[in-house]
């Protein structure tokens, strides 16, 4: 199968036209059995098989004038406003009480290199990669920013060949667990942030803390904190620290103000 040099336009659900070149290229049976075990492990198969070969394609493999056409960089900057949009709207939907600054910070830590390292590992995705010889000989196939990228860009390739829903499909099949447990992570443990956003963004006062109770032995103190907004006593925590007992007024009153829900998990 030779993959040639052409444009291939696609239309989106938007309405708009996407404009790939691909570079030449020969896809051989080998090669073609391979992004068949792919597309198995993505569980999505490509009308366009050449889309997902270029998704697959490093800057160091294409070389001479056809260096610009042939690599997945634009497929990874289109799959990377994909896997965006992917995740903020999951959170708009799942998340009716959450802030957009919140949002933006879970956002962040759910799709950082990291997490798409861990990801493309998981489907073996470094094994599909089109490497030069130096790139392969300097282990590019498990270099985190090279899955990862190439992780966005078969996002890519996956929305221009199917539309959102199977890009949706295999986003959140890797990045659900991801999510949530940044949602654990961010909320739980800074509650303070999270209500001094909240405060600032309604513009309801000035926010304040104060210990209002202290019991336990020396070694062993026990705080009482309670949690204030323009003079009005709001959430009251217990910790031992001063910082512990204010994240738990803090997530009290995130409570009381119904930003969030209450939950056993939440307690630190």
């Amino acid at each position: 199968m030779r993959v040639g040099f052409w444009v291939v336009t696609a239309k989106s659900r938007l309405g708009f036209d996407f404009h790939i070149h691909m570079g030449m290229m020969t896809i051989n049976e080998k090669r073609a059995a391979a992004l068949e075990k792919l597309q198995s492990k993505l569980g999505y198969g490509f009308k366009d098989i050449g889309l997902l070969n270029t998704a697959l394609t490093h800057t160091s493999y294409v070389k001479g004038e056809n260096r610009a056409a042939g690599h997945n960089e634009r497929l990874e900057f289109l799959g990377d406003a994909v896997l965006e949009l992917i995740v903020s709207e999951y959170l708009f939907n799942t998340q009716p009480h959450m802030n957009e600054g919140l949002m933006t910070r879970i956002r962040a830590r759910a799709v950082y290199e990291n997490a798409l390292f861990d990801a493309a590992c998981g489907i073996g995705l470094g094994e599909y990669l089109l490497l030069s010889h130096g790139e392969e000989h300097t282990g590019g196939r498990e270099k985190p920013s090279i899955l990862s990228d190439a992780l966005e860009a078969v996002i890519g390739a996956m929305y221009i060949d199917g539309g959102i829903e199977p890009a949706k499909r295999f986003v959140m099949g890797f990045a659900r667990s991801a999510i949530n447990d940044a949602i654990k992570t961010i909320t739980v443990k800074d509650f303070k942030t999270q209500l001094q956003e909240y405060v600032q963004q309604e513009h309801i006062g000035e926010l304040e803390y104060s210990v209002i109770g202290v019991s336990g032995p020396d070694h062993k103190r026990v705080f009482t904190m309670q949690a204030g907004i323009n003079g009005k006593s709001y959430g009251i925590g217990q910790g031992n620290s001063k910082q512990e007992a204010g994240q738990n007024a803090a997530h009290a009153t995130l409570v009381m103000l119904g930003v969030i829900k209450p939950q056993a998990e939440d307690t630190i």
